[in-house]
């Protein structure tokens, strides 16, 4: 009897470890995420005010804020002329327009080129969504907006720095973070039909690759190191919008990376890794995304606060939101910058 009793007590205990390796292996739903996507957009949205600016503090002089707060409304399809959030993106680009200066700057007062590269991202990303007035704006803006870009990158600079940007326009140095928005803002103006020179992009790409180390895979920020878990996925992002697909250094990064976005957590700019990692790896497809859009959905949807944002005191709650919801809208396809290229085969 006392050996069917322990027999019996082995397969109920086996029986309860079975029934909590099940529950472990239950992944977010695609509806929790459009939930998590939604509550997300409703809380930035409540924080907007009348002049399109967003909360207080860093966020309501932040311009390159407040175009990541309008490209997440982008992102998941709502575009100017619809409800409920149309009037939001609007209001975004009407606030952008009122602040750029005669130069053609667009860094608000923090006066960050960070800033002024992802404000002209979003609206070369909004151009042709908008009624006939604002498109207007959007036509005055751009241009100048683009050639502040485009002159900032010929300031003469030594051969590790050439081709890329930094914190102002008239920097002698670069580092690889503000590069990756100033090459995306470019290469989304070239696609939505502006005459961007070639040599821009090309001296970009090369920028890009003086940041790989070949033996790491990673990409860095002023070096081929530094900040690498936060950064590798946008070397992946800037080469795969370029046309470099095949290039070794892509598939080098992508095997970096799987093996390291589980640290992301504890860097600095975890969201801003995150956002750069979702972007970089959806390109490639396959069990990359796959692998990494699992982990990254059922550890941060949890970690949603109840009133819809989330934090983890990166900065800004609107600037951390945003990019939560830039990082989970990836496979909506909304935004053209990201558009998957279907060439790439699919593993």
């Amino acid at each position: 009897m006392r050996c069917k009793g322990g027999v019996a007590l082995a397969l109920l205990a086996f029986a309860v470890c079975r029934a909590d390796d099940e529950r472990a292996q239950e992944h977010v739903t695609d509806e929790e995420v459009d939930r998590a996507v939604a509550r997300g957009l409703a809380w930035i949205a409540k924080g907007q005010h009348p002049d399109g600016a967003f909360g207080d503090g860093q966020s309501q002089n932040a311009s390159g804020i407040w175009a990541l707060c309008g490209m997440a409304f982008l992102a998941r399809g709502h575009v100017p002329g619809t409800e409920p959030y149309g009037p939001v993106v609007e209001r975004i680009v009407t606030k952008l327009a009122e602040i750029q200066r005669d130069d053609g700057y667009l860094g608000g007062k923090e006066g960050k080129m960070y800033s002024h590269c992802i404000a002209t991202l979003f609206l070369s990303e909004v151009s042709g969504m908008v009624r006939p007035e604002l498109q207007a704006k959007i036509d005055r803006a751009l241009p100048h907006a683009l050639k502040i870009i485009i002159d900032a990158q010929k300031i003469e600079k030594d051969q590790n720095n050439r081709g890329g940007w930094r914190y102002q326009p008239d920097s002698r140095d670069s580092d690889f973070s503000c590069s990756g928005w100033a090459l995306m803002a470019l290469r989304s103006a070239r696609l939505n039909g502006a005459q961007i020179p070639p040599e821009a992009i090309k001296s970009a790409v090369e920028y890009v690759l003086r940041r790989h180390d070949e033996n790491q895979g990673c990409f860095g920020y002023t070096d081929r190191q530094s900040h690498a878990v936060t950064l590798t996925g946008a070397g992946i992002l800037c080469l795969s919008l370029c046309g470099e697909h095949g290039n070794p250094a892509v598939g080098r990064a992508a095997r970096f990376l799987m093996q390291k976005y589980e640290e992301l957590p504890k860097q600095q700019y975890c969201f801003y890794g995150m956002y750069y990692a979702a972007q970089g790896l959806f390109q490639l497809g396959g069990n990359e995304w796959q692998t990494f859009s699992r982990w990254m959905y059922d550890t941060w949807i949890p970690k949603q606060k109840e009133e819809g944002y989330w934090d983890r005191n990166e900065q800004d709650r609107y600037y951390q939101t945003a990019m939560v919801v830039l990082a989970f809208t990836v496979p909506y396809r909304q935004l053209p910058i990201y558009q998957r290229d279907e060439t790439v085969d699919e593993k």
